[in-house]
């Protein structure tokens, strides 16, 4: 039994800092570098870039939308065509980042409400698979399981990762619950932990409204803004390698 362990990081912008993306980075094996829409700017994607390669942690990028005053998470009205547009925009960068460390992009994760708002809608989820296809067919699309926006992938030709969330709370239906709903986001250590070994081992997860709704989980995220993370994420690993998981990225 196998699954990969993903963070979101480089989310600090100028002067703001967000995160310990270092230690965050001694506990996962693949990592999503926000791309200067809702977090992030040139010189913290390269840095995050040489930090992940010095730690031997597989590079994705993670493109939102413009939105740096909601970091990405509040709802945009943007078309199929538009979001193609920024995706492939953020993307491209990223690319270009890596490349010049020598670093190979793996793979593309959509951040907050670009991510959500794709996982549910076929259109939306279509033309970031287009985005992503058009820059390199080998780049392994991340999405919820279950959703829209994997199958979307699927649908291209692109490899995917069904992700699953132990540090955030499910609704009956398999998507994320709001964040603005009490117990959205869980930040006990080893509540996490023992969601994470359910969803892994069982394939299920306790909603909030105390069912069990199947999910599959070829990668668990854990959130870098999140208080603790890199906490979690040293807890996460050890709970699953106790349990003879192995943890690594996909192949």
């Amino acid at each position: 039994m196998r699954v990969d362990l993903n963070a979101d990081a480089g989310e600090s912008f100028g002067a703001w800092a967000l995160g310990d993306d270092a230690a965050l980075l001694e506990s996962v094996t693949s990592v999503n570098v926000a791309c200067g829409f809702h977090a992030g700017d040139p010189s913290i994607i390269r840095r995050t870039i040489r930090l992940a390669a010095r730690a031997g942690v597989r590079v994705g990028a993670h493109p939102g939308y413009p939105d740096l005053q909601g970091f990405g998470r509040r709802t945009m009205a943007l078309g199929p065509g538009e979001v193609e547009d920024i995706v492939l925009y953020q993307v491209s960068a990223v690319l270009g980042m890596a490349r010049a460390e020598g670093v190979r992009l793996a793979h593309v994760k959509p951040h907050g409400a670009l991510y959500n708002q794709a996982a549910r809608d076929p259109a939306l989820a279509a033309a970031v698979a287009r985005a992503v296809v058009s820059l390199e067919s080998g780049l392994m699309l991340v999405a919820l399981a279950g959703s829209a926006l994997l199958q979307a992938g699927v649908d291209a030709g692109l490899p995917v990762a069904a992700e699953a969330f132990a540090d955030r709370a499910y609704l009956a239906n398999g998507t994320l619950a709001p964040r603005h709903l009490g117990g959205a986001v869980i930040r006990d250590a080893d509540v996490v932990a023992a969601r994470a070994l359910t969803i892994v081992r069982e394939g299920r997860v306790r909603t909030l409204e105390g069912a069990d709704v199947s999910v599959r989980a070829d990668t668990l995220c854990i959130h870098g803004d999140t208080p603790g993370a890199a906490t979690l994420a040293r807890v996460i690993r050890t709970a699953l390698e106790a349990a003879g998981v192995l943890v690594s990225a996909p192949a």
